[in-house]
């Protein structure tokens, strides 16, 4: 820890050294990086105090500031925690002085902090073209990925775009977090695509400071990793030394932008004052490591410049002691302002769209009177998204030339062409990041994920990355997605749980995510086009999971009835709105999805029973429950999903909060994966249990 006093005695014993590039760039880039390290000190004082809140800093990767140098104002970036010169380099190149405010209004969590206006302590601002990330283990890189993909689609698609055409994407990571599956994913994807002559114009930076918290990380081992792979130009420069940070990043950038592939920098970093204000470094670090990385720190190294440019050492020293006590000031001063003083505030960013905006961006359907199979209503609805949204993209594994597993998407490729409709690689983080990518960069991205089981790889994408961009952006950034799952179980003839999955738990506790759950052709459709709507009107990220075994499903009853196929619907379908059939005085059976059918044979056989379809499994449609529940005083769940986490649970927490007093029972499915062949029958919901337990509240 270099402190006011070691450095004054430092700063007079080094010689100078001289700077090749603008004087006047110097001195800009030394302003931010000594904004970034006093930062990192008035957090620590503020800690001490009680009003501060986050203490992971910068210092030893002040380098960075010269890659915002190197970089456009536009140029939008995803960045890693310890950016804080990089931020302050891109607020000065957009005439902003507010940038150290930023981060310590952060620091305070203060309502008046501008991106995520108190709710964490992000590198974000709308104005600087910065996308906010929270404490990153490189779970931003699909997304980055996705945002370099969606550059040059915009202009493909002639949608607008929110960046430049001629715009790079940058983001930053550890050397730690580079072993991260997201990283490899994402490195993987973007060389995917640019294998394929596909534009990728993304930077990576990777900030190697050797450690991970208090991990090692093998010496040489990013460049052993990164530097020898095909397709990926790799750079490597001294983070302490600005003269040589600034003149490689100037390089790679240039690079990027010219051919419109990947590089990847590696900007070779200290890490002073620790992981975080808790850190004991002496711990697990010896005192003649911390002394040596005390010698390379950046804030020396620019000084050696700035002495070789006509500054003298109380010069320098003068600025530092300027910047610490500017620091202080803005820290005092942001001290007591206001935070977040209520639940609803905090979670106001992820409110459920409003009705009125979704129905004002309906995409038009195309009316038919032809009765349609699930699997045929949904292609006809993703037709129309495509038809009415030109920025509308439908894309995953198989969705393409083959139409999907189960042919949901066949000959929409062929309608709407291969820029629109398209294969992806086989990783569904990548493909998630693929859909965040393209949202936050104007496009409506409508990812598909081939089985459900095939999310949990990926579920933080949803859960760290799409969910959270509006609470954390204060709705300034969104990434509108409608994310298509085939799931659930009782395929016939076609086992075993990796497709047959019936764990949605993951799913049901991500703040603000709608999750869509049709059961009936004509639904399905009009559900859809409301999760499109709703991406569109308000930024929302929707779930939309289709039931594989009602796919191409046609009787209801008996065969040949084909009483479960439908029109086209010509009627919107209201997000969080369920759907009643019958009008039975003594039963309400609540369920979803394959419970639909199974209920509906059910409630045929047993006279006064009703049954309530969800169809939307967040928000539930409480409402409707109530009423439903209340109209005959005994309420059976019918819930296809496991007993433990599954939906069953919130619907019977809901009737309980909500005051209702009736008769409650529920069947599940078991707390099992899915077995293959028959032995699936013992685990998953069946009709005769169902019955069953209809019979016995009837009784």
């Amino acid at each position: 820890m270099v402190q006011m006093r070691t450095f004054a005695d430092r700063v007079r014993g080094l010689a100078p050294a001289p700077w090749e590039h603008d004087p006047e760039l110097l001195r800009t880039l030394f302003d931010a990086q000594l904004g970034s390290r006093h930062a990192d000190l008035a957090a620590r004082w503020m800690q001490s105090q009680g009003t501060g809140f986050y203490t992971i800093g910068s210092a030893g990767h002040e380098g960075n500031a010269a890659v915002a140098a190197a970089l456009q104002p536009t140029d939008p970036a995803l960045l890693h925690y310890r950016s804080g010169a990089f931020y302050l380099t891109r607020a000065a190149q957009c005439g902003s002085k507010d940038g150290l405010r930023d981060i310590l209004l952060g620091v305070a969590a203060a309502t008046t902090e501008p991106i995520a206006g108190g709710r964490h302590k992000v590198f974000g601002r709308h104005e600087l073209a910065i996308i906010p990330q929270t404490s990153t283990i490189a779970s931003h890189l699909p997304r980055a990925m996705g945002v370099a993909f969606s550059l040059a689609r915009s202009a493909k698609l002639g949608v607008p775009s929110p960046w430049p055409s001629d715009a790079i994407v940058v983001t930053s990571f550890g050397d730690a977090s580079a072993n991260h599956s997201t990283a490899a994913g994402a490195i993987n994807a973007a060389l995917h695509a640019s294998y394929q002559g596909l534009p990728m114009p993304l930077l990576l930076v990777c900030e190697d400071n050797g450690i991970g918290i208090s991990v090692r990380t093998p010496d040489g081992w990013i460049r052993q990793a990164y530097g020898q792979r095909p397709g990926l130009r790799y750079f490597d420069a001294d983070g302490t030394d600005l003269d040589a940070a600034f003149a490689m990043a100037k390089e790679a950038a240039t690079f990027v932008r010219r051919n419109r592939r990947p590089a990847f920098l590696r900007l070779r970093t200290v890490r002073l004052l620790g992981h975080a204000g808790s850190d004991v470094e002496t711990a697990y670090r010896s005192p003649a490591e911390l002394a040596a990385d005390e010698d390379l720190d950046p804030l020396i190294g620019t000084t050696r410049y700035l002495l070789g440019s006509g500054y003298t050492a109380d010069d320098v020293i003068e600025l530092y002691e300027d910047k610490h006590a500017e620091a202080l000031r803005i820290a005092a001063e942001v001290a007591d302002l206001p935070q977040l003083s209520t639940a609803e505030a905090v979670a106001a960013p992820l409110r459920f769209p409003e009705p009125d905006a979704v129905a004002r961006c309906l995409p038009t359907p195309t009316p038919t009177a032809e009765p349609l199979t699930l699997s045929q209503s949904i292609n006809r609805a993703l037709s129309d998204v495509l038809a009415s949204f030109p920025e509308a993209m439908v894309f995953g594994e198989d969705v393409g030339r083959k139409g999907g597993v189960y042919g949901v998407t066949r000959g929409l490729q062929k309608s709407y062409g291969p820029a629109r409709v398209f294969d992806t690689l086989l990783d569904e983080q990548s493909i998630l990041g693929l859909g965040l990518g393209a949202g936050v960069s104007g496009l409506l991205p409508l990812p598909e994920i081939q089985y459900l089981a095939y999310l949990h790889n990926a579920e933080d994408q949803l859960r760290g990355e799409a969910a959270s961009l509006k609470f954390f952006s204060q709705e300034q950034y969104a990434n509108p997605m409608v994310l298509r799952i085939a799931g659930y179980g009782y395929q016939k003839g076609f086992g075993g749980h990796f497709h047959n999955d019936d764990a949605i738990g993951v799913l049901r506790d991500i703040p603000g995510l709608v999750i869509a759950s049709p059961a009936r052709p004509d639904d399905a459709a009009a559900m859809l086009h409301a999760c499109a709507a709703a991406a569109r009107s308000s930024g929302t990220v929707s779930v939309f999971l289709e039931p594989i075994a009602l796919y191409h499903r046609r009787d209801l009853y008996t065969d040949g009835d084909e009483q479960w196929l439908a029109p086209y619907p010509d009627q919107p379908v209201p997000i969080g709105r369920a759907r009643t059939y019958g009008d039975g005085t003594e039963l309400t059976i609540v369920t979803f999805g394959n419970g639909v059918p199974m209920s509906l044979r059910v409630a045929a056989k047993l006279p006064g029973v009703r049954v309530l379809d969800l169809r939307w499994l967040a928000p539930l449609p409480v409402e409707d429950l109530l009423r439903e529940a209340t109209k005959t005083g005994r309420v059976l769940i019918a819930d296809e999903t496991r007993r433990s986490g599954g939906v069953s649970e919130g619907v019977l927490a809901t009737l309980i909060d909500n005051g209702y007093t009736g008769r409650m029972a529920r069947v599940t499915s078991h707390d099992s994966y899915v077995p293959l062949g028959a032995a699936a029958h013992h685990v998953l919901l069946s009709e005769q249990t169902i019955e069953a337990a209809a019979r016995e509240l009837l009784s």
